[in-house]
């Protein structure tokens, strides 16, 4: 079966009308449209989520070539939100009322031949569907759209219409191939490793309903080693290929037990976060690079292990780098609290069947979610989900996430959103107050998020507490009895309804801003990694954040032994991981004094009169001259036994705590791991401002669709610190092969914003010049290659 993609060359009308479906060529007043495609664009926040609540058509028109004759032809949406009718010359060939699973139209017998053809989807986003996930308030936008790639099948009427691997970390391999219109073809089954080589062949006729073959000392797929190899299905007839399937998968073994989660019979703590699907301005329709992106982004910058894809399936191309990286993956059914009438659970079963259907050959999805997230216990109803997810896959546990304690489990695993973390206690609920059922797995399906919404430009004591809150609860579930790991509530800030977020359609809820720019929290993700230092500094280090000048708990979170302090090149203490957090594999290194250092090595002071000082310097600065009782107490016992004046605490004050009018201080915080120093960090007020801009890539390739870079933008200053109160607007100019996706001019929000560059059809190169006040510009370059395709 060829594919071929079908991604150019649309029409897109905004307003469906009945009579385009028999258009015989394009009329003014359609637009020219490249997939993915959003129905509108959107603002960056403060709109309605009306806009994108339309009934609208897409169209292409084409001529089939004389060679398809006698061919099969079938057209595959990959999603189209949310309820579409696919109609061919103006014959309705298909429905289908999910927009996170894919679909097939068959246009065989449809076709016109010698003459051009008029596909056309009526495309209905509208909320008020009677299909899931809709029918109540959602707290997110679901767009719409034409927003993943289209692409045609064409083959002979012999074919393999699907092709299911159940790989074991024993080396056996279960396959079971479906063929069509097959009799008299042989079929052959070969496994091969990375590089091409055959480990195992099976040839025989092609309606063998099951095959099994072995593969010796495979090697396997876990999040570490994430080894994957391909089974080829070559459909035969009289030697000759009539078609032929290919499958990439991984040996692996995923199991839940009382007391957690287990891959290839190792334990995994699983850390991860929830990810929605969407981006500024274009919502859903961003092409593979992005999807794969928000995987390394994951992993490789998160330092997590696993991803929950709330509250929906999404894309292949996400799930694709999964695999390829070692990312394990919690996917579930479209829905958001509410179950509906018959009609709207019929919907839902077809959702988890394609879901599972779709799904089940990616060795990174290791649990299959099949109730509607949020929703009430509906026995008979997810019965019937769990049959189904069970029936088509027995190699993958079941969980349904619920956000209520004591929940019927009719799933294999009790997902459970714990949200009861509010500050001051642990930072998540104990497994037995939760569910009485011990013999089956818990997870903890999210946490934070709405108990404490943080933007990135809040102040720097609410940025500290929305991080520690993360890792409290992550090490407070990592000690837990019998949680196999913990997903937080959001990988980043997405668009949402006006009943959510604040006010203006964003929920603050992530770990990074809505361009995936990290915010303090994601340094707690960050440094539980392995492969590189980390080393982020929860503060500023300037008076003026804090009240009386007191800085407080400073945070650093590091994946080093420990930090060593400097201020102005002073040594102020070495400081270590806190015990409290000692669930995590790196905890925070919490640094609330670096004033007794300094007066025991600069004053030669013993380490009781330097705590005594300290307390009465840090007290002056908070409250003057009307020192507390026992403040005063201690200030008396250090003039009368020790001989300290007035001048000395005044000279001290100045040196040490550097209150109001005192001289700007120069701190430096090294990283040390296995006595070498891996990491610096200064913090100081700076006096310029620059841009550092960092693009995903700077080659695009404009083939199977158009391609996208994804540009972050941070202000710093000359010492590489995050400038978080800058607000200043930029000014952004795409020229050349590319052009960019939303406005030219964005204020930086939290010190930080981004865009996002499109490739325009041609090859060339491009260039993105990025401009504010008081920093010197930044130009990126970018080169478009164009892979040419078959175009229909």
């Amino acid at each position: 079966m060829k594919h071929i993609p079908w991604n150019d060359g649309w029409y897109f009308t905004p307003h469906y009308e009945p009579r385009l479906a028999a258009l015989e060529a394009p009329e003014e007043g359609l637009a020219a449209v490249r997939l993915p495609h959003t129905v509108t664009m959107l603002p960056f926040n403060e709109f309605s989520e009306q806009m994108y609540q339309t009934v609208s058509g897409y169209l292409r028109f084409f001529t089939p070539p004389e060679e398809w004759r006698g061919k099969r032809v079938r057209a595959v949406f990959e999603g189209a939100a949310h309820f579409a009718k696919v109609y061919l010359n103006g014959a309705l060939l298909a429905q289908h009322g999910c927009g996170y699973t894919a679909f097939t139209a068959e246009l065989t017998d449809h076709l016109r031949w010698g003459e051009p053809n008029n596909l056309t989807v009526e495309l209905d986003s509208r909320e008020t569907l009677d299909v899931p996930p809709f029918g109540n308030v959602i707290d997110y936008l679901t767009y719409g759209g034409l927003y993943r790639e289209v692409y045609l099948e064409v083959g002979g009427p012999a074919f393999i219409d699907d092709l299911c691997v159940r790989a074991d970390m024993d080396g056996s391999l279960r396959c079971l191939p479906r063929c069509e219109n097959a009799a008299g073809h042989s079929l052959r089954l070969a496994v091969c490793g990375e590089s091409g080589e055959e480990l195992a062949r099976w040839e025989g006729d092609a309606d063998t309903g099951e095959v099994l073959l072995q593969v010796e000392r495979p090697a396997l797929w876990d999040c570490e080693h994430p080894n994957l190899y391909t089974l080829r299905a070559t459909l035969l007839r009289e030697g000759a290929v009539a078609d032929e399937y290919n499958v990439r998968f991984g040996f692996r073994r995923v199991e839940f037990r009382p007391e957690g989660f287990y891959l290839n019979g190792r334990r995994v703590l699983l850390r991860g976060l929830d990810r929605h699907q969407s981006w500024p301005y274009m919502g859903y329709a961003a092409p593979a690079r992005a999807q794969r992106l928000d995987a390394d982004i994951l992993k490789f910058e998160l330092g997590c292990n696993a991803v929950r894809t709330s509250h929906y399936p999404q894309s292949r191309h996400f799930l694709d780098r999964c695999d390829e990286i070692g990312l394990v993956v919690f996917t579930e059914i479209p829905g958001w609290q509410h179950i509906g009438g018959d009609a709207w659970k019929a919907q839902a079963l077809e959702n988890t069947r394609e879901m599972v259907l779709q799904g089940r050959n990616h060795p990174s999805i290791f649990l299959w979610g099949v109730r509607i997230n949020e929703s009430a216990d509906d026995d008979e109803f997810y019965r019937r989900t769990n049959e189904i997810a069970h029936r088509l896959d027995p190699t993958r546990p079941t969980g349904g996430v619920r956000n209520f304690a004591h929940s019927h489990l009719l799933e294999d695993v009790y997902t459970y959103n714990d949200f009861s973390h509010h500050g001051d206690n642990r930072g998540c609920a104990a497994r037995g107050s939760i569910t009485r059922e011990k013999d089956k797995g818990y997870l903890i399906s999210e946490y934070n998020g709405h108990m404490f919404p943080t933007k990135a430009f809040d102040c720097e004591d609410k940025r500290l507490e929305h991080a520690l809150r993360h890792a409290r609860v992550l090490s407070d579930a990592a000690k837990g009895e019998g949680i196999a790991g913990s997903f937080g509530w959001c990988m980043f800030d997405y668009n949402t309804h006006r009943d959510f977020g604040s006010g203006d359609r964003v929920c603050y809820h992530g770990v990074m801003d809505m361009f995936r720019n990290p915010k303090l929290a994601a340094a707690v993700y960050a440094s539980q990694r392995r492969d590189a230092p980390v080393l982020e500094v929860s503060s500023g280090m300037d008076i003026g954040e804090h009240p009386a000048g007191a800085l407080g708990t400073v945070a650093v979170f590091t994946n080093a032994d420990r930090v060593d302090v400097y201020r102005n090149d002073l040594p102020a203490g070495s400081f270590f991981p806190a015990a409290e957090y000692h669930g995590l594999a790196h905890p925070p290194v919490l640094i609330d004094d670096t004033v007794s250092p300094l007066l025991q090595s600069q004053e030669g002071m013993s380490r009781r009169t330097a705590a005594m000082v300290r307390q009465v310097l840090l007290a002056s600065a908070r409250c003057g001259s009307a020192l507390p009782l026992p403040v005063l107490v201690k200030a008396a016992y250090l003039m009368l036994c020790k001989g300290f004046s007035r001048e000395d605490g005044l000279r001290l004050y100045g040196n040490y705590v550097a209150g109001w009018g005192g001289q700007v201080v120069r701190w430096r915080f090294d990283a040390v791991k296995d006595g070498r120093v891996v990491a610096s960090a200064v913090r100081c007020p700076g006096d310029t401002l620059a841009l550092e801009v960092n693009a995903d890539t700077d080659t695009l390739t404009d083939g199977p669709s158009w391609d996208m870079a994804t540009v972050r933008i941070r202000a710093v200053d000359e010492f590489g610190a995050p400038r978080v109160y800058c607000s200043r607007s930029l000014t952004l100019r795409a020229e050349g092969a590319v052009e960019l996706i939303g406005p030219s001019a964005v204020p930086l929000a939290g010190g930080m914003a981004g865009c996002y560059l499109r490739t325009r059809g041609e090859a060339g190169e491009g260039r993105l010049t990025i401009e504010t006040e008081g920093a010197q510009p930044v130009r990126l370059f970018f080169r478009v290659e164009k892979r040419e395709e078959e175009r229909i």
